[in-house]
């Protein structure tokens, strides 16, 4: 699911609206032909699906369903801007510091940079790609009010723009 509505949508003959949202019908129709244990897959079972992770990385609502956040799809998905809390934090590898540090927190593969609301989400998700992270304060108040915009999703997630290095210190 997570490669059908954020990274390929089309290897699944699936067409993403400006906002990322397809019919449920139309993913359960590609999904269930892939693997024999999804034949009988159902929309009560990506609900389940939903409610058991802990990311919260997909919305319902009414019959469509979108990813939250996390695409890599060349259709940049839009989002609504919200004005941020002063600070928030972006967990990273030690080997990229001075690269952000010089250049600023950039998407990468991703459409937007992704940030977290508080220092253990940022260390939780920092986790994913060394043991030790290090964790990056982002002077987000400041930069919204210098122009750069930003986006709340679900479980203290935002997303944004890339963010310059002027906005960017060392969490102690």
């Amino acid at each position: 699911m997570s490669h059908a509505l954020r990274h390929a949508p089309g290897q699944y003959n699936l067409t993403l609206d400006a906002q990322g949202w397809c019919q449920i019908d139309a993913l359960l129709a590609t999904l269930r032909p892939r693997r024999a244990a999804w034949r009988t897959l159902t929309q009560n079972d990506i609900e389940a699906m939903m409610a058991a992770g802990n990311k919260q990385r997909y919305e319902i609502v009414g019959e469509q369903i979108r990813a939250i956040y996390g695409h890599s799809v060349a259709q940049k998905i839009e989002k609504t801007a919200a004005q941020p809390p002063d600070t928030l934090y972006h967990g990273t590898a030690d080997k990229v510091l001075d690269a952000i540090m010089r250049e600023g927190l950039r998407p990468m593969k991703r459409q937007y940079v992704h940030l977290s609301a508080d220092t253990a989400t940022a260390i939780r998700v920092g986790k994913r790609r060394t043991p030790h992270p290090v964790i990056l304060r982002v002077a987000s108040g400041r930069a919204w009010q210098d122009g750069i915009s930003f986006y709340r999703e679900m479980n203290g997630i935002w997303l944004s723009e890339p963010i310059p290095a002027v906005y960017l210190s060392l969490e102690e």
